[in-house]
């Protein structure tokens, strides 16, 4: 593969972070003066610090730690979480425009920070007790310990109900044993939310502790997608685990499908900062690389590619910010949330495709974001709930009628 010189000034000029959101619609003029605020100091933050190392830190396949003080000093782990607790108390469309701003420089960044606040810190606040979330929360918001969330199992990922991983009481203590996979933040996580059937059979929370014998986090390494994520497994042999760890205020696969839908929610918005990524690269590439003596975006075909975009990624902004003003009213459904979170997926992976085609075989190399934004987006569209699973929760919901069975 050559590189022509043309191409190589391209690159240099669009080598330094020069991303303009697309608004098409003039959303921010639905968004409150801190929703704006918010944004601008993520993504003021995003091109700082995550778009000049992201694509080195991918190619290695290796999670950039030092990005963690960051990501709590912006408000990115629990910004929802009331401000007692560590929180910064924002609303949920600020939480939503974290997120988007974040996965905007990478999906696997925003990982971390929806694991720490819609699968760690959420289930603590919701379902924890006072000791419980005076004891976590705070320094989960700062930062100063990082957390993961253990549902997933290796024979169990789409029917969690399912799950093998138990807790036995052992009267003063409990008794913890099976194993979780594709984890994110595992392998470096200081405690675990972990949902395990009990004796009774009834899924239960529980709070494990990095350093309790018999609890191992290894790394799951050569992966194609989420290079600068770190994910693990989870394994538990005969952990003991104190009583006081149990989530006491939830029973049943009600608890963990909570917190899956506050991290659905925050993949909905995120999944479309990866998109407006990809848009932003192809438009201005569009306008700078010249074909047949004229910018290639003059072109007719490459402006139905440019137009289709940019229309898809409005009518994902206007579900998004809908879902998000049905959140702060405290009526949003779970089967709304799997409609924008499929949604937005789905248009991010048909933009980042189609704006791969457009740069050509520029469009693979690592000079680009939208080759990574691409990748990413394959486990995007499979974790918190598969592409066909959204559509069978949302079928279920129109027709009453249950699929799953």
């Amino acid at each position: 593969m050559s590189t022509t010189l043309y191409d190589q000034q391209i690159h240099r000029s669009l080598k330094k972070d020069l991303y303009e959101a697309p608004d098409y619609y003039q959303i921010d003029e639905l968004l409150t003066e801190e929703h704006k605020l918010v944004r601008d100091s993520v993504r003021d933050w995003v091109k700082k610090e995550v778009s000049p190392i992201i694509e080195d830190f991918a190619q290695r396949s290796v999670f950039p730690k030092h990005l963690l003080n960051g990501l709590a000093e912006i408000g990115a782990f629990g910004p929802t979480i009331p401000e007692e607790y560590g929180g910064a108390g924002l609303d949920y469309i600020s939480y939503g425009l974290i997120m988007q701003e974040i996965e905007r420089g990478d999906s696997g960044i925003r990982s971390t920070a929806s694991v720490q606040g819609s699968l760690v810190m959420y289930p603590i606040f919701a379902y924890g007790s006072e000791e419980q979330k005076h004891k976590y929360l705070p320094k989960l918001s700062s930062g100063e310990l990082m957390g993961c969330f253990g549902l997933t199992e290796p024979n169990h990922g789409s029917d969690p109900s399912s799950m093998e991983t138990n807790i036995k009481d052992k009267g003063d203590h409990y008794l913890l044993n099976g194993s979780k996979l594709w984890i994110s933040n595992s392998p470096f996580a200081d405690i675990a939310v972990v949902w395990a059937k009990d004796d009774l059979g009834d899924i239960r929370g529980i709070i494990v502790e990095r350093g309790m014998s018999g609890f191992s986090t290894p790394e799951t390494h050569n992966k194609w997608s989420l290079r600068a994520s770190s994910t693990g497994e989870l394994v538990f042999d005969n952990v003991k685990v104190p009583k006081e760890n149990l989530l006491p205020n939830v029973k049943g696969l009600k608890g963990p499908l909570g917190c899956l839908n506050q991290a659905r929610y925050g993949i909905a918005w995120g999944a479309l900062g990866a998109a407006m990524d990809c848009y932003d690269t192809a438009l201005r590439y569009s306008k700078e690389r010249m074909q047949f003596d004229r910018p290639i975006g003059g072109f007719q075909l490459q402006q139905k590619k440019l137009a289709e975009m940019i229309t898809e990624i409005t009518k994902g902004q206007l579900l998004v910010w809908r879902l998000g003003v049905l959140k702060n009213e405290n009526r949003a459904t779970p089967a709304q949330i799997s409609m924008a979170k499929r949604n937005s997926v789905e248009t991010a992976l048909n933009v980042s495709r189609e704006a791969r085609q457009m740069l050509g075989g520029m469009g693979i190399t690592g000079d680009f974001p939208i080759m990574r934004h691409m990748m990413n987006l394959e486990s995007v569209v499979t974790y918190e709930g598969t592409h066909d699973i959204h559509l069978l929760i949302t079928g279920m919901d129109v027709t009453g009628l249950n699929a799953f069975k």
